[in-house]
């Protein structure tokens, strides 16, 4: 009776936390499809009595809004991919090699962790701005990529410690050298800890403003999160258009998340597995 009783408890307590966490969204998306007028409305309503699209079309009258869209998908995928490249390669020779400095190596990527990336970027500004890179699309690639690399490089590097060295020297019995050994053996093996690397990675792009706002001015090349802020008036918000903005800045992560839930599984749950 009393564990029949802990089990009623941690069900209703799960499922107050499950509608605790997806409410916001549930409101962001009512929020878009109300007219103004109903948006503050008192008393509060929980769906729109007029239901309307009107804040979906707005976006795309007053902004670029399919342009931001455009460039945060190019900027993100771009700058995950070559972060996924360097990272792969780096984090295999952090696990499988020991050299001097191996620990330094290792320590000052944590430490990188801890630093708030604001403080570099007034001296970044400033060389981008020397490489006449400041108010384009590069810039902000080169500084995304150059932000991710320390943290994904750790997060696989503890993919590679828990595969076997053993598949390598097997592989280099049979004739492999140690990079067609690594192309062919290890990184199908690696599939779901690279699939969750380049989501994370690609994900902490999608949704970079500060960066973005700093060293892009121009109106075609700006991002989604920098629209999304442009809402913000000086004295007003654009709630309707805003929360919009919201929901479809959502629909690239879900859609990857949906495609790749099977390798985020894996790559989640592959610590507890042996190697």
């Amino acid at each position: 009776m009393r564990l029949s009783i802990l089990g009623i408890g941690k069900k209703i307590s799960l499922l107050l936390y499950l509608v605790f966490m997806i409410f916001p969204l549930y409101w962001i998306v009512v929020t878009s499809l109300k007219p103004q007028d109903e948006i503050f409305s008192y008393p509060i309503k929980y769906w729109p009595v007029h239901l309307t699209f009107q804040n979906y079309v707005s976006i795309f009258k007053i902004s670029k809004f399919h342009i931001y869209i455009a460039n945060s998908l190019l900027i993100a995928t771009l700058s995950a991919l070559i972060v996924l490249a360097i990272s792969l390669l780096g984090a295999y020779v952090l696990a499988r090699f020991q050299f001097r400095g191996h620990k330094q190596v290792l320590i000052s990527f944590f430490l990188t962790q801890m630093l708030p990336g604001f403080i570099s970027l007034a001296p970044l500004y400033l060389l981008m701005s020397h490489l006449h890179l400041i108010n384009t699309r590069v810039s902000l690639i080169v500084m995304y990529t150059v932000s991710l690399i320390p943290f994904s490089t750790i997060i696989l590097r503890g993919f590679f410690q828990r595969i076997p060295v053993s598949l390598e020297e097997a592989a280099t019995i049979d004739g492999c050298t140690r990079f067609s050994a690594l192309w062919r053996i290890i990184i199908p093996v690696m599939l779901p800890g690279i699939g969750s690397t380049f989501i994370f990675a690609f994900i902490q792009n999608w949704n970079e403003l500060f960066t973005a706002v700093m060293f892009v001015d121009d109106e075609s090349l700006k991002t989604l999160p920098v629209a999304m802020n442009s809402f913000v008036m000086k004295f007003d918000i654009d709630w309707g258009a805003m929360s919009a903005g919201t929901v479809l800045s959502v629909f690239p992560t879900v859609f990857l998340f949906i495609l790749a839930q099977k390798f985020i599984v894996q790559g989640l749950t592959q610590g507890a597995e042996k190697g």
